[in-house]
């Protein structure tokens, strides 16, 4: 997180970011547990930000899904010649 916060302050005001998370903020204290900045590094994204939130089915799990599927019919398709 202290890492992730200098990048951004570094970018903050100059250039945009791009920042895609699974995750709520609410949530960030507990995948940075020692870090002492996540609060400001949350302040620092989300000032004059543009917050997209998507809902729906992830779209990498669908394709592993479907990967997945495809390995076993063939695996099937193979144990059945």
């Amino acid at each position: 997180a202290d890492l992730l916060f200098e990048v951004l302050n570094q970018r903050y005001g100059r250039v945009s970011t791009v920042v895609t998370t699974n995750r709520p903020f609410s949530e960030w204290s507990a995948i940075f547990p020692n870090a002492t900045c996540v609060g400001t590094l949350v302040d620092r994204l989300c000032h004059h930000a543009e917050i997209v939130e998507i809902a729906g089915d992830s779209y990498r799990l669908k394709e592993a899904k479907d990967r997945r599927s495809r390995r076993s019919q063939r695996a099937n398709a193979v144990a059945a010649e």
